[in-house]
């Protein structure tokens, strides 16, 4: 069982990982978990030996780009940013179950190699222990490709991420978990720039709605817009529900995403979970082996 004894143990090992390297290149999102990693990269070998290299395509939210930004700025890291137009793969636009598998694939490739164009051998990413408890075929591509995850292997839990974060007064210690745009599209629904686009600004529509709202608290809250067009389906922590059925705010929501372009917006009474969209393939993996059995 993890005690909270198992923290300092988890930080000293996640320096030792770092400081094996002679130099790094972290792939960084400006998430939590890669913000993480670049400034315990900072700390371990000094800035001078870690680049930050982000990947900039048609699935990741402006916002999270100009997070990044500021944060390898803050952290005196030098910056660089490939930007890739991953659907012009024919396999991730398909937006099949394994789409993440080739998405990473391309990613991580791409930064590999503008790594190793200033002479940075190593690539790491931000992966941490929580991330093998889902379905994440990412995760075979970077092994496939030699990319490590320093957080995983230091044994680092999401929650660990975050209070690390908090004890080094990292900005994103209570951001909340972003992904790429793709995991609000319904697998097998083939990715376009159109979707993609929808699905960012009925977000950014509904974080202004609940913003706005009468009482709100300042910070981003943590939602996700599933896109099942003409249908938007909000998912929410269970804290938070009960604010968006809130008639001013309700009204503003359906509003808003309605000038987005959706007919109808659903609550998930549900809650926010990651990966939801993950849940059709275990219902369909079930029905499955139900058959055979039968």
């Amino acid at each position: 069982m993890q005690t909270t004894s198992d923290l300092p143990r988890k930080v000293v090992r996640l320096r030792e990982i770092l400081s094996d390297f002679e130099r790094v290149a972290v792939a960084f999102s400006g998430g939590v978990d890669s913000a993480l990693l670049l400034a315990a990269a900072t700390e371990a070998l000094g800035a001078e030996r870690v680049l930050a290299v982000t990947a900039h395509s048609e699935l990741t939210p402006q916002v999270e780009q100009e997070r990044a930004a500021e944060l390898a700025q803050r952290l005196g890291v030098r910056h660089e940013v490939v930007t890739l137009d991953v659907l012009d793969d024919p396999e991730i636009a398909a937006n099949r179950p394994d789409r993440c598998y080739h998405c990473k694939g391309v990613i991580f490739t791409a930064l590999r190699e503008r790594a190793r164009a200033v002479g940075i051998a190593n690539l790491v990413h931000g992966a941490n222990r929580d991330d093998t408890s889902d379905f994440r075929p990412g995760m075979r591509a970077a092994e496939e490709l030699g990319v490590r995850a320093p957080l995983l292997e230091a044994g680092l839990t999401k929650a660990d991420v975050r209070e690390v974060s908090r004890q080094m007064g990292l900005p994103t210690w209570d951001l909340p978990s972003m992904a790429c745009l793709a995991s609000r599209v319904p697998y097998d629904v083939p990715l376009t720039v159109a979707v993609l686009a929808r699905v960012e600004a009925a977000e950014a529509a509904v974080r202004a709605a609940l913003g706005t709202a009468p009482g709100a608290v300042p910070g981003t809250p943590q939602l996700r817009v599933r896109d099942h067009y003409p249908l938007a389906r909000i998912e929410v922590p269970e804290t938070e529900l009960a604010r968006l059925v809130e008639p001013e705010v309700r009204c503003e929501v359906v509003r808003r995403l309605e000038a987005v372009g959706y007919r109808y917006v659903a609550l998930d009474l549900g809650g926010f979970r990651s990966g939801s969209m993950n849940e059709t393939i275990e219902a369909a993996s079930l029905r499955s082996s139900d058959t055979e059995e039968a």
